[in-house]
């Protein structure tokens, strides 16, 4: 086989596996509509509870799509982010949260009806196992409801821990 043989076998190989590189991207895990059922959390929103402001929530899509990243700023000076995906191998979306004291909370659950829903466990300041459930509601006017609920009794009774109201900041 002569140079220029191997040059294009070469050549066309590379390009084949560079098509099917391209291709697979576009059709991969971070294309699926399931990888997308969080996107109408996605924006830089003011964030209420009960009328009064609780803060401001920045939520971007990184990553090329594949993960949400959220920027906290609570009115009374609280920060904190969290990094959320669906993961295809579990077929359930997941949250890392992180505060900025180092305190974390890792949930997992899954879209239906207009809500998400996340649950996870983390252990309160006296030690004790919490039940933590997170829902967003993905109204019709544009807004999001967060209501956060937690749980001492494995999730025989719940209590609200947060009821929020995003609003789209104005530009």
């Amino acid at each position: 086989m002569n140079t220029l043989s191997r040059f294009l076998i070469i050549s066309f190989s590379l390009f084949v596996l560079g098509a099917s590189s391209a291709s697979a991207q576009t059709t991969g895990p971070c294309s699926s509509e399931r990888a997308h059922e969080f996107d109408f959390w996605v924006g830089d929103w003011v964030v209420t509870a009960n009328g009064v402001l609780a803060g401001h929530n920045r939520i971007e899509p990184m990553l090329d799509g594949c993960v949400i990243q959220e920027n906290w700023e609570g009115a009374g000076g609280s920060k904190g982010s969290s990094y959320n995906f669906f993961n295809p191998t579990l077929g359930k979306w997941q949250q890392f949260w992180v505060w900025r004291n180092g305190t974390t909370l890792y949930l997992t659950g899954d879209y239906s009806e207009g809500k998400m829903i996340l649950e996870g466990s983390s252990i309160n300041r006296a030690g004790a196992t919490m039940q933590n459930r997170i829902t967003w509601f993905d109204n019709e006017d544009g807004t999001v409801r967060q209501l956060w609920e937690v749980s001492a009794d494995d999730g025989e009774t719940w209590t609200t821990s947060f009821d929020g109201l995003y609003k789209q900041k104005e530009k």
